[in-house]
């Protein structure tokens, strides 16, 4: 592994084999934005598809930040003709909102808040990097930062990287979004890293005939922090 020393400013120029990689995944990401933006629920690809440092094997994950009817997503999505494999409720802990995640085929999802989301929780997607639908269409990347908490500046031949652990507030402000949510999100990542991936305080599967709505509000009764999320 590559000291963070090594790493400071380390620019990366991308082979053709990575541009090509990178305009196949985000036609892929277009096709599955496209009905949410035709309904005006202004879908947002997020991570390394939106950054453009993508690799085989990378997710493309879609992420509709309004709280809709998760019913409408659903009959979107599936109008679309996409069929879900498997769909699951997940709350990372009993602070953070839970969220609806619907799973078309391996490492292809959409995924929505079943509450409010507090303005920090919002700016979580902005840490990883969000590219609109338009943006995705134009070939339009952004920086954001990835699982190794190196900061990924798109440049023309490929991306800058820099660490950003001792420059959170730098990394803040570039992203435009606030010094404690990269502070949180250091610490956990780094946490992980150090203990490996613990659980999540919340994840339940759905079966067929559920709806998240429904299975939200039972799942409510029983957990507090869900029930306080609701008010």
């Amino acid at each position: 592994m590559r000291s963070k020393q090594e790493t400071y400013n380390m620019e990366i120029r991308y082979e053709e084999a990575r541009w090509s990689l990178l305009r196949s995944l985000r036609d892929e990401a277009a096709q599955m934005m496209r009905p949410l933006a035709d309904r005006h629920l202004q879908p947002l690809a997020y991570g390394s598809i939106a950054r453009g440092d993508v690799k085989q094997g990378s997710d493309v994950d879609i992420f509709v930040p309004a709280t809709s009817s998760p019913t409408i997503i659903e009959a979107t999505i599936e109008a679309a003709g996409y069929t879900p494999v498997s769909r699951e409720i997940i709350q990372a802990t009993p602070t953070y909102a839970a969220k609806g995640y619907i799973h078309i085929k391996e490492n292809r999802s959409y995924s929505f808040p079943l509450v409010e989301l507090r303005p920090w929780e919002r700016e979580f997607y902005g840490f990883a990097g969000t590219a609109t639908f338009l943006q995705i269409q134009e070939g339009t990347r952004v920086s954001g930062v990835d699982k190794r908490l190196m900061l990924i500046e798109p440049t023309e031949s490929g991306h800058i990287e820099t660490p950003i652990q001792g420059r959170e507030g730098d990394t803040a402000k570039k992203l435009g979004i606030g010094a404690a949510v990269i502070r949180d999100r250091v610490r956990i990542l780094t946490r992980r890293e150090r203990v490996g991936r613990t659980g999540v305080y919340l994840k339940r599967s759905l079966s067929p005939d559920e709806t998240f709505g429904d299975i939200y509000h039972k799942l409510g009764k029983t957990r507090p922090p869900l029930r306080r999320r609701l008010r």
